[in-house]
């Protein structure tokens, strides 16, 4: 039945013209934002502070793009859950399919599959696109370095936990403008605003929370007060599996 019901859910994700869209969009901000950080990046290392230069990592900063690409897979993650509540046709999917969970399973398999495949081209697309732009300044990042490839797959892999990111919150909250707004807070603007929180506890919530963890599997270069690649990723899965879990057992009680 999973099969049956995966080729189901398919048809309906490639047949929404914002499904393109916004893998579109995901792929264009990451190499976008990616190549532009790398110049901005490049011309100011020279005024860097000797901290600054120390953790100068020009890998990490051509996929900084993906700060703002994972959004557009969190949205269309939470449109492919959300957009059948608000339109009613969820009733008849789980009319047609009475295991909810099964629906759950192929929508999560789909935007799992979509965020790793985009994620992975435009991870390698802004890692070539910054390339040059960092050897006009003479840095030289190469696939063979150490921990390089593993950051530019680790860009796939952080951007489809996006996506079962967003997936969690729109079957949460069955609305999808407030589980995207939500989303954007918790992947972008909150992450940024737990630097600001004092002391010994406010530095664990800055390294613990959603995106300041997952995003350190795209560094080469150890950050301070930063998770390690893959404990950070780990951490961050922890944060969309909660909310995948906890949307699937409301999805088996609440009323379609």
């Amino acid at each position: 039945m999973f099969w049956s019901v995966l080729r189901s859910e398919y048809t309906k994700m490639t047949s929404l013209r914002s499904t393109r869209w916004t893998l579109v969009a995901l792929v264009v901000a990451t190499v976008g934002f990616g190549a532009l950080f790398a110049w901005g990046a490049s011309q100011s290392y020279a005024g860097s502070s000797a901290s600054d230069k120390l953790h100068f990592d020009p890998v990490a900063i051509s996929l900084s793009g993906i700060a703002f690409g994972q959004l557009a897979i969190a949205v269309l993650a939470v449109l492919t859950i959300s957009s059948e509540y608000v339109n009613g046709a969820i009733r008849a999917t789980f009319t047609a399919v009475p295991r909810r969970g099964i629906v759950l399973a192929a929508k999560g398999t789909l935007v799992t599959i979509a965020g790793f495949v985009f994620g992975l081209i435009s991870s390698f697309a802004a890692f070539y696109v910054a390339k040059p732009i960092f050897a006009h300044y003479g840095f030289h990042p190469s696939i063979g370095d150490p921990g390089v490839l593993r950051a530019i797959i680790g860009g796939g892999l952080y951007v489809a936990a996006s996506g079962l990111f967003g997936f969690g919150l729109g079957a949460l909250l069955r609305r999808t403008a407030p589980a995207i707004t939500l989303a954007v807070a918790l992947l972008l603007v909150a992450p940024g605003l737990t630097n600001l929180l004092p002391g010994a506890w406010g530095q664990a919530v800055f390294r613990y929370f959603t995106s300041n963890a997952g995003q350190q599997i795209a560094f080469t270069v150890q950050q301070s007060n930063s998770l390690g690649p893959w404990s950070g990723f780990g951490v961050y899965c922890v944060w969309w599996i909660v909310f995948v879990a906890a949307a699937y057992v409301l999805v088996q009680r609440r009323d379609a």
